[in-house]
């Protein structure tokens, strides 16, 4: 192997990290997006529970006062 032929295979190996170090930042920035709205997602489904439990809650009140409260 000559030596421009090495210099190169070097530039080109050089190029190739470089490449990869852009593709790692780019997965790295995609992963963070990616997590800030799984929070998000996580934030809004506690209070779709919430809403959930509060609503049951008022039905729970509403069916026992519908209820016959004894032997007529």
């Amino acid at each position: 192997m000559s030596a421009p032929d090495l210099t190169r295979d070097v530039r080109q190996l050089d190029n190739d990290v470089q490449s990869i170090y852009e593709l790692l930042a780019g997965i790295s920035a995609t992963q963070l997006r990616q997590g800030n709205r799984l929070v998000e997602i996580g934030t809004a489904q506690a209070e779709v529970a919430t809403t959930l439990a509060e609503q049951g809650a008022k039905l729970d009140t509403i069916i026992e006062l519908l209820r016959p409260s004894g032997p007529s």
